[in-house]
């Protein structure tokens, strides 16, 4: 095993100053919302403009905020606004993401902006490979930090799955085949930097609170990821659902399909067994003889009329657009956000997942906005790295 002394980080990693609750909710709205003036801090958080001001001195003083310098408007007394902002070069963050061929890394700022990246491939996802692999990614990372190297605040590592956060376990992990594995201990030993370690859609839902659909602008979200698996993120009442054991959201494995297929978790019907893009591939592969067809391959034959293809699109978009309702209904949330890998092919399901979801959404709860994200698996990774600035901004351990 590498020793903690093998990876030289220079000086200790930057800390913020010591802050209270109010501090660290004018932090935050600097980060999801600004550029932003202190009157607009004072109304978001119920703080008064002097308490802002106490919060965002040391912050200034210690070089992670400062004035933007571009004015927007007056007070109501004449007075200039000049917003304030976070300074992206303050902080550096690594994010990792995990699946089961590939670990995907990416270097990210204060702003969460992802400034660098780095993939390798996996030749099996075995603990000790992924430990390696994730190993190599981080320390080629942390090696083009350069001097900023005493920026970095920590590691994010997203997993699918049952994770344990507090205790930085993978307690079962489905696609990866992992019970009880102690992840962050295992790498920490490995890098001596501090992990943190997150379900992958609740780490990505994170990421759309503080700098996509939240943001202040929307008070209730759910993120529904298409792509291996599938996976949903709650954001209500002011923050994302963690659930009293560490799982929410995991419409996967609502027992809403009836093809009688048994799921990676060992059950049946559950959602994930036709309509992840796996499920899709395997059904697609099994209808045609053409074991070689991959994902790009079967969105051509569905957009060509192939009835395997189109009935298996139409299977996943029907049972996904009843799973949307069926959270829709239970929670009300404002916007459902659709993303993932396998978004970029959503024209082909679109249209019956939005059937599937009108037909079962209850009342005014059909009013809830569908939106698609597509992207790429660089957005897993900024998501883990969003769960470490979190921490930090929160002051937690990493």
């Amino acid at each position: 095993m590498t020793s903690r002394a093998a990876l030289p980080l220079g000086q200790p990693r930057r800390a913020l100053p010591p802050a209270s609750p109010a501090a660290t909710a004018v932090l935050t709205c600097i980060l999801s919302a600004g550029p932003i003036a202190r009157v607009g801090i004072a109304r978001r958080t119920g703080l008064s403009q002097a308490a802002v001001t106490k919060a965002v001195t040391p912050l200034i003083d210690a070089g992670f905020v400062t004035f933007d310098g571009t004015r927007r408007g007056a007070a109501a007394l004449g007075r200039p606004v000049t917003p304030i902002r976070a300074i992206p070069e303050a902080v550096r963050i690594i994010g990792i993401k995990v699946t089961e061929s590939e670990i995907i890394g990416v270097t990210t700022d204060f702003d969460a902006t992802i400034v660098d990246r780095e993939r390798r491939r996996l030749p099996k996802h075995t603990v000790g490979q992924v430990a390696r692999t994730v190993e190599i990614v981080t320390r080629a990372l942390i090696k083009r930090l350069g001097p900023m190297q005493d920026r970095l605040v920590g590691v994010g590592v997203s997993v699918s799955g049952d994770i344990d956060t507090n205790a930085g376990r993978v307690r079962h992990s489905p696609l990866l085949g992992w019970h009880d594995v102690a992840l962050r201990d295992l790498l920490e030993q490995r890098l001596s930097v501090p992990v943190r370690i997150d379900n992958d859609v609740h780490a990505l839902t994170l990421a759309e609170q503080w700098f996509g659909v939240g943001g202040g602008k929307v008070d209730s979200f759910v993120v529904v990821t298409i792509g291996s698996g599938i996976g949903c993120g709650i954001y209500l009442n002011g923050d994302v659902v963690n659930g009293s054991f560490g799982v929410a959201g995991e419409i996967g494995h609502l027992p809403l399909a009836d093809a009688g297929l048994v799921c990676t978790c060992g059950r049946t019907n559950c959602v994930e067994t036709v309509a992840s893009s796996d499920a899709i591939l395997t059904t697609v592969r099994t209808a045609t003889g053409r074991a070689d067809l991959d994902m790009a391959a079967v969105v051509r034959l569905a957009h060509e009329g192939d009835p395997a293809a189109v009935g298996a699109f139409n299977r996943a978009a029907s049972v996904i657009g009843s799973a949307i309702a069926a959270v829709v209904n239970l929670i009300g949330p404002r916007v459902a956000v659709i993303e993932g890998e396998a978004v970029n092919n959503f024209e082909v399901y679109d249209a019956e997942l939005r059937k599937a979801f009108a037909a079962n959404a209850f009342g005014a709860a059909a009013e809830c906005q569908l939106r698609l994200r597509p992207h790429t698996f660089d957005a897993w990774a900024r998501g883990a790295a969003v769960s470490v600035l979190r921490a930090f901004v929160g002051q937690e351990g990493p």
